[in-house]
C-alpha cells in the first residue's frame, strides 16, 4: 500500500515562504506522478501543482503561477512545493496525491492515493 505523508505545513504572514513535503513508502510503480491540492475551509478540493516522474513536466494552478514551485528528490521518494510570496487565500488543508501518469494528479477525482494533509495558515 502505497503511503504518502505530508509535512511542513504551518502559520506564516502574508508575503513569507514556505516549504511542504511529501514523502512516499512504498510506490507501487517504478515511475509515478505526484500532486499538490488544496481544500479551503467551506470549498471544494482544488488542484495546485503536479510534477511527472523525471521532474522534466510541471503543471500549475493558475493561481499559484510564479509563486510556487514543485520539485522532486526521486532517490528520497520526496516530492516539494515550494511557496513564496504566501497570501491570505494559500490558506488550506494541502494534500500530496499519486499516480503513475501526470495526467492523474492534475484532477481531485483521478489519483490513485492520497495524503492526510498539511495545514498552512497564512495570516494577515
Amino acid at each position: 500500500q502505497v503511503q504518502l505523508v505530508e509535512s511542513g505545513g504551518g502559520l506564516v504572514q502574508v508575503g513569507d515562504s514556505l516549504t511542504l513535503s511529501c514523502a512516499i513508502s512504498e510506490p507501487t510503480h517504478s515511475e509515478y506522478a505526484v500532486g499538490w491540492f488544496r481544500q479551503a475551509p467551506g470549498k471544494d478540493r482544488a488542484f495546485v501543482a503536479a510534477i511527472n516522474w523525471s521532474g522534466e513536466n510541471t503543471r500549475y494552478a493558475d493561481s499559484v503561477k510564479g509563486r510556487f514551485t514543485i520539485s522532486r528528490d526521486n532517490a528520497k521518494n520526496t516530492v516539494y512545493l515550494l511557496m513564496n510570496n504566501l497570501k491570505s487565500e494559500d490558506t488550506a488543508t494541502y494534500y500530496c496525491a499519486y499516480d503513475p501518469e501526470l495526467r492523474g494528479v492534475v484532477a481531485v477525482h483521478t489519483p490513485l492515493y492520497w495524503g492526510q494533509g498539511t495545514q498552512v495558515t497564512v495570516s494577515s
